[in-house]
C-alpha cells in the first residue's frame, strides 16, 4: 500500500483491478455504478456444439429434398392431368359425321386402334391414358360393343362418354296389325342389321305388331321373345279391364276373336261395332260366317288369298271356315294388335247381327236380316259400278294403246280388261247371313 499526495491511502493498479467480462485481470473498460455492481451479470450462452450441428444436418436435408420431391410430382401430375383435360375436350379430328362398329369382345387398346383408324380421335395413346385414369382413380368404366354414329368434331370426351353410356344407333323394325306368325318371320329374316336364324314359327296370336328398337347384331329370337312379352302383358291388362257378359271365356277365345276383327276392318271406330256383332252371334248361337277365316284356311299362315273367295269354298267344311262350324276356329288367324284386342274385350253396345261392305272402305251395320239384305243390295250396286267405271278405264287405255301400237287380239284385250276391272272380293250370301 502507498500514501498518495492527497494523504489518502492507494494500492497499485493491478491490486485494485476487477475482473472483467471474459473471466481475465486487468482494469475494467469503463467505471460501474453501484447499482450495475450489486446486479448479477448474465452468464453468455455457450456456443453449439458443432458435433450436435453435425447431427441434425442431415435429418433437415432429408426432409427438404422429400417435401421437394413431392412438390415436383404435384406439379408434374397437375400438369398432366391439366393436359390430358385440354386435350381429352379439344374438338376431334372428323371433319363429317361418321359410323364404326366395335365388335363384342374388343379390349381397349383394340378399340382405340379402331378409331385412331377411323379417324375419329387422333391418338390412342391418351384414349387409353383416359380410360386408364378412370378405372385407377375415379370409377370403374367398360366400353360396350355396337354400332355408333360420331359427330364431326366430336371431342374424345363424346367419343368416350356414347361409348360408356352404350349409345348405338337404334334401328326400327316395324310390324303390322294382322299379319300371320309366318309373315312376321320372313319379315324379320329379310332384316339385314338382325342375326341369328328363328328356330320355329311362334303360335299365331302370340305376337304384339308394333315398331320394335333394336341394334345392331340383336338377334331375330330376342325381337321375337319380346314381342311374345309384350303380348302376355298386354292382353293380361286388357283382359282384367274387359266388359262382363262376353261371348269368351279365356284369354285364348279372346286372341282368337280378335284376330278376326282384326283382320275384318282397318279402320280403329268400327272394330267395338265388329267385334259387338261377334259378340251378338256367338251368344245366340249363329255362325261368325266371316270370310278371313276362310282364307286362313286355305292358305295358312302364308297371307292373302290373291282371288275371290269361291262358292266352292264357302260350302267346304273345315276347322276355319266359320260359314260351316260353330263357333270360334281354333287358333287365331293373326297377330291382332292393340285396338282389336281392347275392340274385343270392350265392344261396343249394339244389337247389331250383320255387316257388309259399304263401298267407302266401311261397313254398314244392322240388327235383322231385312236391313242386311238391303245392304247388301247397296254394296252390290257398288260394285258394279266400280266394275264399270274400271271397265271404261280399260276401254279407254285399250283404245290409246291402238294409236301407238298394233291392235291386241281378242285373248290380250279380255285379259286387260280382267286386270283393269276386278272388282273387290264377294261379301258373304246374303240368304245365308242369318243361319
Amino acid at each position: 500500500m502507498s500514501i498518495n499526495s492527497n494523504g489518502s491511502q492507494g494500492s497499485d493498479d493491478r491490486d485494485l483491478a476487477l475482473p472483467d467480462e471474459q473471466g481475465g485481470h486487468g482494469l475494467s473498460p469503463r467505471a460501474r455504478s453501484p447499482q450495475e455492481a450489486l446486479q448479477p451479470r448474465r452468464v453468455p450462452e455457450p456456443p453449439r456444439s458443432e458435433a450436435k450441428a453435425a447431427q441434425m444436418h442431415p435429418v433437415l436435408r432429408f426432409f427438404n429434398r422429400l417435401l421437394t420431391l413431392i412438390l415436383l410430382v404435384t406439379a408434374v401430375v397437375l400438369g398432366g392431368l391439366y393436359f390430358l383435360k385440354v386435350q381429352f375436350d379439344k374438338p376431334g379430328p372428323l371433319q363429317a359425321d361418321a359410323v364404326t362398329v366395335i365388335p363384342q369382345g374388343k379390349g381397349v387398346s383394340e378399340i382405340a386402334d379402331q378409331l385412331e383408324s377411323d379417324g375419329i380421335i387422333a391418338d390412342r395413346r391418351l384414349f387409353v391414358a383416359t380410360v386408364l385414369y378412370f378405372n385407377t382413380l375415379k370409377r370403374k368404366i367398360s366400353l360396350k360393343a355396337g354400332e355408333y354414329e360420331f359427330g364431326a368434331n366430336a371431342s374424345m370426351r363424346d367419343v368416350l362418354d356414347k361409348l360408356v353410356e352404350g349409345k348405338a344407333i337404334q334401328h326400327k323394325v316395324t310390324i303390322a296389325e294382322g299379319l300371320t306368325s309366318r309373315q312376321v318371320v320372313q319379315k324379320l329374316l329379310e332384316d339385314p342389321e338382325l342375326t341369328g336364324e328363328i328356330a320355329e314359327v311362334p303360335p299365331e296370336g302370340s305376337l304384339l305388331p308394333d315398331t320394335y328398337l333394336y341394334t345392331r347384331g340383336t338377334s331375330r329370337q330376342a325381337i321375337l321373345d319380346q314381342m311374345r312379352q309384350a303380348q302376355q302383358l298386354f292382353l293380361a291388362k286388357a283382359w282384367a279391364a274387359r266388359h262382363d257378359g262376353l261371348a269368351i271365356e279365356t284369354q285364348q277365345q279372346a286372341l282368337i276373336l280378335a284376330s278376326i276383327v282384326e283382320k275384318e276392318t282397318a279402320i280403329d271406330g268400327e272394330r267395338p261395332q265388329i267385334a259387338a256383332v261377334f259378340h251378338n252371334r256367338l251368344k245366340k248361337g249363329m255362325r261368325l260366317q266371316s270370310d278371313p277365316t276362310i282364307i286362313y284356311g286355305l292358305v295358312g299362315g302364308q297371307g292373302s288369298l290373291g282371288r275371290p273367295i269361291l262358292q266352292s269354298e264357302l260350302d267346304k267344311k273345315t276347322e276355319y271356315n266359320t260359314y260351316q262350324i260353330d263357333g270360334l276356329p281354333p287358333t287365331p288367324i293373326a297377330n291382332p294388335g292393340r285396338e282389336a284386342i281392347i275392340a274385343t274385350l270392350q265392344p261396343a253396345e249394339t244389337t247389331d247381327l250383320y255387316f257388309v261392305a259399304d263401298g267407302t272402305g266401311g261397313h254398314a251395320f244392322s240388327a235383322t236380316l231385312k236391313e242386311h239384305n238391303n245392304n247388301v243390295a247397296k254394296w252390290r250396286k257398288v260394285q258394279r259400278q266400280l266394275a264399270e267405271e274400271a271397265k271404261k278405264k280399260a276401254e279407254a287405255a285399250a283404245a290409246a294403246a291402238t294409236t301407238d301400237t298394233p291392235a291386241l287380239d281378242e285373248d290380250a284385250a279380255r285379259s286387260l280388261l280382267d286386270a283393269g276391272g276386278e272388282p273387290p272380293a264377294p261379301v258373304r250370301k246374303p240368304d245365308s247371313a242369318g243361319q
